[in-house]
């Protein structure tokens, strides 16, 4: 029987072994155990492995291990994921494992005042966590300077192609210094991401623990057939009545809307219970919000995709996909909220008519069928449909253009007098002279006193 790695069989130093002992780890998963010494070697990497494996601390181990201590104010180590939640859990975990030792890691990310980040990059760092757009900001203010970088982390990297920083992340890899070790890590592979790797990686050295698409097999993965939104909603209410089951509940939905409807709907049946993030809210209340969750003041937690990636909470009972995702890899990184550190998982999805095709895209995309459950007797099938689901009537002549459910609404006001500029060509100068009187010359300082008579 092959032996079981330990941390201990990991080159590790005392301070990592004195952090790891409080944190109560012993085994390290099998990303962080295979990637060490591929990091430690400083090849680039791209690490394959589902979520909830413990990726953060398969690269922040052998990189604490060894970045030797400095007193030099720039950063050496940089480190890009794609949302704010996510920039302050790896500064956690981060400073989790920097317990015993004297590293300085900051998180940088929009949304909070840049002048107090400003000033904290200022004061001196060893390692930079942060969102692209923060990172970028902050680099052409001169404030922050990448020429000490040796080692750049990108982590959800599929993610970040999919929020469209891709323009951001190619401005960053142009003012990072060209000798320096890349690595990426991910739970899904994409064509955009492959790209990536071609242009900026140099012979990678790959990590694979499962197929991209793979899914824990400890998450137990059922459906339901549901007509519509508010059929959904009833679904969802008999689920959640049951409390002993449903106790820490993440469920997703679509679109920023939807998610601001269902937590209203919620919260007339569970008053005080739920919990909703999106990234129309205030950075303080997202955050809140998630804290609330983490600490079971709430047992529900409403968010869109944006949200799925990266969200380590412990002990999510279930993951409830509200709405089918459209694309296989969002609904891999919803699923891979629960069952995380090899904990048992439960993922629940409702699907429409609509979004059949969906569910068959996402089992193709895992060689497996999700189990079909049988509608429950009791649940009211409802009639009623919100503006969504309503059938529009296109005009041949006048279409009705497609809608962008999470556009800013109109926000037109009539420009103040003081703001309403008057082309006025070339004759603004002499406007402007015969306004204030200007002397043709510089020497003739009578001139206004004459034509002021």
């Amino acid at each position: 029987m092959e032996k079981q790695t330990t941390f201990t069989d990991l080159n590790l130093n005392t301070p990592l072994y004195n952090a790891l002992g409080d944190l109560g780890f012993e085994y390290p998963t099998p990303i962080q155990a295979q990637a060490f010494n591929i990091v430690a070697s400083g090849k680039d990497v791209v690490g394959i492995a589902q979520t909830g494996t413990g990726k953060t601390f398969a690269y922040m181990l052998p990189i604490l291990r060894h970045l030797k201590y400095s007193q030099q104010d720039n950063p050496r180590v940089l480190i890009l994921v794609p949302t704010r939640e996510l920039v302050v859990q790896v500064v956690d975990e981060i400073e989790k494992l920097a317990a015993y030792t004297n590293v300085r890691v900051l998180g940088v990310y929009g949304g909070t005042n840049i002048n107090t980040q400003k000033q904290a990059v200022a004061s001196g760092q060893d390692i930079i966590v942060a969102t692209p757009g923060r990172l970028f900001d902050l680099a052409v203010s001169h404030v922050l300077h990448l020429k000490s970088i040796q080692k750049l982390v990108i982590d959800e990297v599929d993610v970040m192609l999919d929020l469209g920083f891709r323009h951001q992340l190619l401005n960053i890899f142009d003012i990072l210094p060209p000798r320096r070790q890349n690595i990426m890590f991910s739970a899904t592979m994409t064509q955009d991401v492959d790209d990536l790797i071609v242009d900026f990686f140099k012979k990678p050295e790959k990590v694979t623990i499962a197929v991209s698409g793979t899914p824990l097999d400890n998450i137990e993965q059922e459906r339901y057939d549901a007509a519509n939104f508010y059929t959904k909603v009833n679904l969802l209410e008999h689920l959640l009545h049951d409390t002993q089951t449903y106790n820490k509940v993440l469920i997703f939905v679509a679109f920023k809307r939807m998610a601001d409807l269902l937590f209203e709907q919620l919260e007339e049946l569970f008053p005080d219970q739920s919990c909703v993030i999106h990234s129309n809210k205030t950075q303080n209340y997202r955050l809140r919000s998630i804290e609330q969750f983490r600490a079971g003041e709430n047992r529900i937690l409403i968010a869109t995709d944006v949200m799925a990636r990266g969200l380590d909470i412990e002990n999510i009972s279930q993951v409830i996909n509200f709405d089918t995702p459209k694309y296989s890899e969002n609904y891999m990184h919803r699923i891979g909220r629960t069952g995380r550190a090899e904990q048992p998982g439960h993922a629940i999805s409702f699907s429409t008519e609509k979004e059949q095709e969906s569910i068959e895209e996402i089992e193709a995309y895992m060689d497996m069928k999700i189990k079909l459950l049988d509608f429950p007797e009791g649940v009211e099938v409802s009639g009623e449909l919100i503006e969504e689901e309503r059938p529009q009537i296109r005009e041949h002549n006048n279409p009705i253009k497609q809608r962008d459910l999470d556009a800013p609404g109109p926000a037109f006001h009539e420009k103040k007098d003081k703001n309403k500029k008057e082309n006025l060509g070339g004759s603004y100068k002499f406007k402007i002279a015969a306004k204030y009187k200007k002397p043709k010359t510089r020497g003739d300082k009578n001139y206004n006193k004459r034509n002021k008579k």
